[in-house]
């Protein structure tokens, strides 16, 4: 794909070819009259190239994805791309992240206000700054997200496989799962691939708590696709890939207690026995079986469950066609 130099233009400021600047997205006013400031860095190579955008913290508490963010727009070779522009919102929900939550003062998800409106509500307005002011001027980008409350999610990519660019991509970054994950209404992914743009969903951790292996591979991820698109160069092995085309939840068919001796990330078999439900009155225990092949990709780490409450995530595999996964590097099951 041929790039040629554009100009970037944030909040009123123009970014050239090959300089940087650190700008915000824009001031939001609180109650008390405190300004909120997203900040962006931008680092721009004089050579043309790809425009990549690195997201985190859409969700307050979810911590991992800023942390890859910060580590990596630490780097000198990100700083100083070979080619092409990066542009980097370590944390674009600052007063959730400062609350320490997921939601928006109001209750809102800010992931579920898109594509935004500039005269509504604080989420809905942060999300038409960022579709007006970074999503236009991208051509693909990494949305950095974490497991909820109590859920730690085994580091994986989210896209969609019957988009080519979208695939093409999640390969390039090599992670060790890639889930098929159809768009969801009122997402930035969703409304992003309206305009053209494509963005991938890491997910990894949990929320309120550092996972070193998640923040290690996410970091890996970017690095190796930067090095594809040429903007940085580096060798970093890949992965082997495993794609998986759906995945269900076991639910606790009682309450109690929660104990599993399996991991995150392990393959299991239909039948197998992958956790128990303990009353904590020594009286009853129930086992939990697995009800498919497939990988464990989210436990939930809350040991006190209550009846319905979704405790292990498998995402079952599929046999991509060989066009497909040429050069990924598939895992054999």
């Amino acid at each position: 794909m041929g790039y040629q130099h554009k100009l970037i233009h944030i909040n009123g400021t123009d970014i050239k070819p090959g300089s940087s600047a650190t700008l915000n997205l824009n001031l939001y006013q609180l109650p008390t009259k405190t300004v909120i400031e997203i900040p962006v860095y931008v680092f721009r190579s004089a050579i043309p190239g790809p425009t990549l955008l690195l997201l985190a913290g859409m969700h307050g508490d979810e911590i991992n994805g800023i942390e890859i963010v910060r580590r990596l727009i630490t780097r000198d070779d990100v700083r100083t791309p070979l080619c092409g522009s990066i542009i980097a919102i370590p944390v674009i929900n600052i007063i959730s992240f400062v609350s320490g939550s997921r939601e928006l003062p109001d209750g809102r998800d800010l992931n579920r206000c898109f594509p935004g409106n500039k005269n509504g509500s604080l989420g809905s307005r942060i999300a038409y700054d960022l579709m007006n002011e970074i999503i236009t001027q991208i051509d693909f980008g990494i949305d950095f997200h974490t497991g909820g409350a109590k859920i730690n999610n085994y580091p994986q990519l989210r896209c969609v496989f019957d988009n080519k660019v979208n695939l093409e991509l999640g390969k390039k970054f090599s992670p060790g799962i890639i889930i098929n994950a159809p768009f969801r209404d009122s997402t930035l992914r969703k409304e992003a691939a309206k305009k053209g743009k494509s963005i991938l969903v890491f997910e990894g951790g949990e929320s309120s708590r550092f996972d070193y292996l998640s923040i290690n591979e996410g970091m890996n991820g970017c690095l190796r696709l930067m090095k594809h698109l040429k903007m940085i160069d580096l060798e970093i092995p890949n992965n082997p890939t495993v794609f998986l085309e759906k995945s269900t939840w076991v639910r606790a068919r009682t309450s109690g207690l929660f104990h599993t001796s399996k991991t995150n990330g392990a393959h299991i078999r239909k039948g197998e026995i992958i956790g128990m439900i303990c009353d904590p009155y020594g009286e009853h225990q129930e086992k939990l079986v697995a009800p498919t092949d497939g990988y464990i990709v989210g436990i939930n780490n809350q040991p006190v469950v209550n009846q319905g409450d979704a405790l292990i995530h498998i995402g079952m595999e599929e046999e991509l066609p060989a066009a497909k996964v040429k050069s990924s590097g598939k895992k054999k099951s």
